[in-house]
């Protein structure tokens, strides 16, 4: 069974097709990257999901419910980190959290509480006033609350957007270790370098629509290819290798150039013909693409 099954979900704000057929499915235990430019449909179908909104047409399931029919069941194996700062400023951050085990129906829940308050160090503010807290305290909050129930499948919309170096660290160490220990990890955020490091399988949105999926390293691989970096001592680039450059710009009395490789059988026939030419490599350095070249191509080549 599916931790979530997204099954041609359909939306619109009266002429904003907001999504558009988006069909995904996230298999149990996955740590899973949904990306996208702003107004793609991330939170559109996050908040379908979460059954914050209803969808126009398509079905969402968790963990085989269904987001409307069964929104119950559904909801307690979902824990949603939204991107917006919603607290309430009479409750201290232990008050808060027991509020949200009520609303679950949990009692005798402050042993959880109290691990999760110390994974991501809020221990300290325990019992303070939320108003009293700093922005990324109150992200802390927010992500402690969504996972207060102990959900299966968590979702973290753009959680870690304008904090600082540590809570991400604090953040990404707990949520890995929750990933390792059987929990479905759904991610959007615009720091592709965490999708990258964290996300086992990818996909990307644009306009309301699914524009690739795969795993992470099979995406940067068919894509993006790598990049050969070379600087001449002396000597010039030869014709035939002109058209591997990236950059034509370098072309222009330049004596350093990149150059697109598909795999690392590629850089050996290019030493030859530079060797071949006469030229002499004063430095030479092998750059793999990453997450953001790929996402840059893809969102160029949907128009």
């Amino acid at each position: 069974m599916a931790a979530i099954q997204i099954n041609n979900v359909e939306k619109s704000y009266r002429a904003l097709k907001a999504l558009d057929g988006v069909s995904l499915t996230i298999e149990e235990g996955e740590f899973y990257g949904l990306l996208g430019p702003n107004g793609a449909g991330k939170t559109t179908l996050i908040s379908i999901i979460a059954g914050l909104n209803r969808a126009d047409a398509g079905s969402v399931q968790v963990h085989g419910h269904d987001v409307v029919t069964d929104y119950r069941q559904a909801r307690m194996r979902l824990g949603v980190v939204p991107q917006e700062l919603v607290f309430d400023p009479f409750f201290t951050v232990r008050e808060t959290l027991r509020l949200q085990s009520g609303y679950f129906g949990l009692k005798n829940n402050d042993a959880w509480i109290d691990e999760v308050m110390h994974n991501l160090d809020l221990t300290n503010k325990a019992d303070a006033n939320m108003r009293a807290l700093s922005g990324g305290m109150k992200r802390r909050v927010l992500v402690a609350q969504a996972l207060v129930h102990k959900p299966p499948v968590i979702v973290l919309d753009e959680p870690t957007a304008g904090v600082d170096v540590e809570l991400r660290q604090t953040l990404w160490k707990f949520i890995s270790r929750l990933n390792r220990e059987g929990h479905t990890i759904v991610l959007t955020t615009h720091y592709l370098e965490e999708a990258q490091a964290l996300c086992n399988r990818v996909a990307m949105l644009k306009g309301g629509r699914v524009v690739a999926l795969d795993e992470t390293a099979a995406l940067i691989r068919r894509i993006s290819g790598s990049q050969l970096v070379v600087k001449l001592a002396s000597g010039a680039l030869p014709d035939e290798l002109k058209p591997l450059v990236s950059h034509p710009e370098e072309l222009i009395g330049g004596d350093k150039y990149t150059l697109r490789v598909n795999e690392y059988t590629d850089v050996e026939p290019i030493l030859a013909k530079l060797r071949q030419s006469g030229a002499v490599i004063e430095d030479m350095q092998l750059q793999q693409a990453d997450l953001e070249d790929v996402f840059i191509q893809i969102m160029e080549g949907e128009k």
